[in-house]
Order: C-alpha cells, then sequence, then structure tokens
C-alpha cells in the first residue's frame, strides 16, 4: 500500500500547490492515503477551520501540526470537534484536540497516525516525546500494525534518536519543522521508514517559505519585521511511503519534489 506524506503546508501557496498537483498523484501514485503537516497553512503560521477544510477537501485525509497549531484561537473549538486535525500528543492532556488518530482505507487496513513535537530548541515545558510515542503506540497497534509518526522537531539528533526508539514499532517516523528536505530516507534496521524532514510544500525561492527581503533585513538589524509569504517557484514535498499492510514494514521509502 502507498501513502504520501507532504511536508509542512506553507500559506497560500502552499494550499494552491496541493489542490493543483495532488488530484493526478492519486492517480499516479496508486495512493491510498494522503497525509500533511499543516500548522504553517493559514499565512505561515497557524491553522483555522478554514484551510483545514481546503484541504481535506483536496484529498488529505489528517493534518498535523506542531508549535503553531494554536496561534489562531478560532482553530480551539475546532480541534476538539475534528479528529482527523492533530495536534502534538505531548501537549497537557487537558489541552483541546487529538494527537492521534486512526483512519479506515477503503482496501480495508486502518492506518493510525501519531503527532508529537520536538523538545530540544523548542518548547521544553511539553511532556517527553519518546514517553508520549511509546504510551500511543502501545495503544494503537492494538487496533493496526500500519502507524506513521510526525515527528516535529527542530534538533536532527532529536529526530534521529526518535526513529531508532520507535525502529520496528511503527511503520515511519517522518521529521517535520525545519522546511528544507533532506536527504537521508532510509529504511532503518528494524523496518521503519525514516526522514529527517520531508520538507516544506511551498515557495523553494523564500526563507522557509518567508520572502527572502524582509527574512534577511530581520537578521541583519534584528528588529521586528513584518514577514511576507513568498510566492515563487513554489513546490509540492513530502515522502513516498510503500507500505506492507500486514506486517506494517516499510519496503520504500522515497522523497518527492514536484513543481506546482
Amino acid at each position: 500500500m502507498k501513502i504520501l506524506f507532504l511536508g509542512d503546508v506553507f500559506g497560500r501557496p502552499g494550499r494552491q500547490a496541493v489542490k493543483r498537483v495532488l488530484p493526478d498523484l492519486f492517480t499516479d501514485l496508486g495512493l491510498e492515503l494522503v497525509i500533511a503537516n499543516g500548522e504553517n497553512a493559514a499565512g505561515g503560521k497557524g491553522i483555522t477551520a478554514k484551510e483545514a477544510d481546503e484541504l481535506f477537501s483536496a484529498g488529505i485525509r489528517v493534518i498535523t501540526g506542531g508549535n503553531h497549531s494554536f496561534r489562531h484561537l478560532e482553530v480551539v473549538n475546532f480541534l476538539a470537534q475534528e479528529p482527523r486535525l492533530l495536534r502534538p500528543a505531548n501537549y497537557p492532556s487537558q489541552v483541546p484536540g487529538a494527537g492521534s488518530v486512526v483512519v479506515p482505507l477503503a482496501s480495508g487496513p486502518q492506518v493510525g497516525v501519531i503527532n508529537l513535537e520536538g523538545r530540544v530548541y523548542m518548547n521544553n515545558q511539553l511532556e517527553d516525546p519518546f514517553a508520549t510515542a511509546r504510551r500511543e503506540v502501545e495503544r494503537l497497534s492494538q487496533e493496526t500494525p500500519l502507524l506513521i509518526v510526525d515527528f516535529h522537531a527542530e534538533a536532527t539528533s532529536e529526530k534521529k534518536a526518535l526513529g531508532f526508539y520507535l525502529d520496528g514499532k511503527v511503520s515511519a517516523v517522518i521529521g517535520t519543522h525545519t522546511h528544507i528536505q533532506t536527504a537521508d530516507e532510509q529504511i532503518l534496521p528494524g523496518g521503519t521508514g525514516y526522514i529527517t524532514d520531508a520538507g516544506m510544500t511551498g515557495a523553494s525561492e523564500s526563507v522557509i517559505g518567508l520572502e527572502p527581503g524582509p527574512a534577511l533585513d530581520h537578521f541583519l538589524t534584528q528588529m521586528p519585521i513584518k514577514f511576507v509569504v513568498a510566492q515563487k517557484n513554489v513546490l509540492l514535498q513530502g515522502v513516498l511511503l510503500e507500505l506492507d499492510a500486514g506486517s506494517g514494514r516499510c519496503l520504500k521509502i522515497e522523497r518527492l519534489s514536484l513543481p506546482a
């Protein structure tokens, strides 16, 4: 079975790329499920019900989040009501929304998706993502061997460590957050697919999705700057996973970077 995971969908250019490219990919690649990180879908920071519905309508089945999940307060009620829109599972339990979900496929199997956020160089007040991962995997593996983890984290070391920690227990550990697609896609010894960062679905002629000019001004002056979502050379980036439906093992992981 084939599953597509899209790297961080950034602003309107990213959403438009999904709508333009994704329909053909379902046929061309034989996709059974599409997952995307959408925590930057609304103007480059956060997501609201409007952007989530736009991505769902385009064919994305599960949207994962990260450190900007709660940037827009109006999303709180939607998170509480829409199980397909995730926020990191290692947020406190009283936070609205869910950090994981199991979705059925038309072909029969179910796929579990787990969303986690790293603590290194990020929010170190969150619960331990390793302990949270272990708890979520133990729970969801009672329902399905097909488990996909989005680890939204800054540090490569933390991402790679979680990959080895979950090797053989999940189908794939996919890193998000840094918006730069890495070239280390691999299948770990226990059969888990891994990549440090799936990349970004948005403007590649940018500083992680933003116009270079204002971003450069900020670095040069350290003054507050109004950032602008970049528009040029839009790419749809992510990874294509081929999984064994019976065992949950990853048979193949392939980077995608397509003009949109």
